[in-house]
């Protein structure tokens, strides 16, 4: 009788863990520019493309109008929608340019960093003597980050970023998703 049991708790288990296995799937839901300072850098454009239910990037180009810029930080956190929205799990301060140049970065900063590494030319050290461009950033590739390595419950999410340069705010974007 016990082996029968045993048996039917590791099938259990096993059906369990392998058969019932929930895919959640990120999605953009909208992006917002805004330039702070327009007489250090305007956005030529910054929109949410959808080709069809389930191909949709990103895509956005900044004007950066005094070059060089040698002094640059990010500010970035992450907000859940509830009554608004409301901090949650990150916000943090660093320093773009030390950041890049680290062999050995900050693997929270490192995580959010890779969003934008495949799809931008924000993939070098300082001084930036040209204007900053995402490409067709793609939801795909976050999929895989915030779904299979760090587990986030589902809701509605937005991913801000202020630009610092010379410690002043210049721009902010806004990236709104859902997890499902």
């Amino acid at each position: 009788m016990t082996v029968k049991w045993h048996f039917f708790v590791a099938f259990l288990m096993f059906t369990t863990y392998y058969l019932a296995e929930v895919y959640a799937l990120v999605e953009f839901t909208n992006v917002q520019c805004e330039s702070l300072d327009k007489d250090f850098a305007l956005f030529e454009y910054c929109y949410l493309k959808s080709v069809n239910r389930s191909y949709k990037y990103c895509s956005l180009k900044v004007k950066l109008l005094q070059l060089p810029v040698t002094k640059v930080k990010v500010r970035f956190g992450l907000y859940k929608r509830l009554n608004g929205y409301i901090p949650f799990l990150y916000n943090m301060t660093l320093d773009a340019c030390r950041f890049l140049k680290s062999a050995n970065p900050n693997p929270i900063a490192n995580f959010f960093y890779s969003f934008f590494k495949e799809h931008s030319n924000i993939n070098h050290t300082c001084p930036y003597t040209h204007d900053i461009v995402v490409d067709q950033m793609l939801y795909n590739h976050i999929n895989n980050k915030v779904t299979k390595i760090l587990p986030f419950p589902e809701g509605s999410y937005m991913f801000e970023v202020h630009w610092l340069a010379y410690d002043i705010d210049r721009a902010i974007t806004k990236f709104y998703w859902s997890l499902t």
